[in-house]
């Protein structure tokens, strides 16, 4: 493991699952490095997620495609020190109906869940990291539905700012509009409106 790196990973374990020394020492040789380039996947539309990854530095988005019209839905955005997977596929080993793309070059630590089903019966509070984990994406996958229900597209582009302030520099407008799920030049009205606050 690169030493920058375990320290980053060993930090965001510890916040986020109070996981201790001892628990990191009992995983640390089953974390791999892995880098994906920019428009590089982590996982394939159609392939069963087998890796948890830790982004260390980059930027992803989660999307899946409409096979009738070709169009791309983002689902959601992944930055630096957040926890990867496309998780439904992950926990069942089925395949992952979205595809999981670098939007930025980017490195993480990974992994697998053979590995991570190894730690379960070892340690507790890596059943807490399994746990929290999975309750996260079930609170994101909530936000965002109840978001496209109750929300206004500007509520929800004010949403994303508020969580992630950097999209605008980072992320195209394109995907950003899919993400709204709003075309473009609705996107520009509402960026217009806001800066004219």
């Amino acid at each position: 493991m690169l030493l920058g790196h375990k320290e980053i990973l060993h930090n965001s374990l510890s916040q986020f699952a109070q996981l201790g020394k001892e628990d990191m020492r009992l995983a640390d040789h089953m974390w791999t490095h892995r880098t994906i380039e920019k428009n590089e996947y982590f996982n394939f539309r159609n392939s069963v997620c087998r890796q948890i990854g830790f982004i260390v530095k980059g930027l992803f988005r989660v999307y899946y495609t409409d096979l009738k019209t070709e169009t791309e839905h983002n689902i959601y955005f992944v930055p630096e020190n957040t926890f990867l997977v496309s998780l439904k596929s992950f926990l069942t080993q089925t395949a992952c109906p979205y595809s999981i793309e670098a939007l930025e070059d980017s490195e993480l630590m990974v992994i697998s869940h053979e590995n991570l089903l190894s730690l379960y019966p070892q340690s507790h509070a890596w059943e807490r990291f399994g746990r929290l984990l999975a309750e996260q994406y079930y609170v994101y996958s909530q936000t965002k539905a109840e978001g496209l229900l109750s929300q206004s597209a500007e509520d929800r582009y004010v949403s994303l700012l508020t969580e992630f302030p950097e999209v605008a520099n980072r992320v195209s407008l394109g995907h950003v509009a899919s993400y709204l799920g709003i075309k473009g030049p609705s996107l520009s009205r509402i960026r217009a409106q806001m800066a004219g606050k």
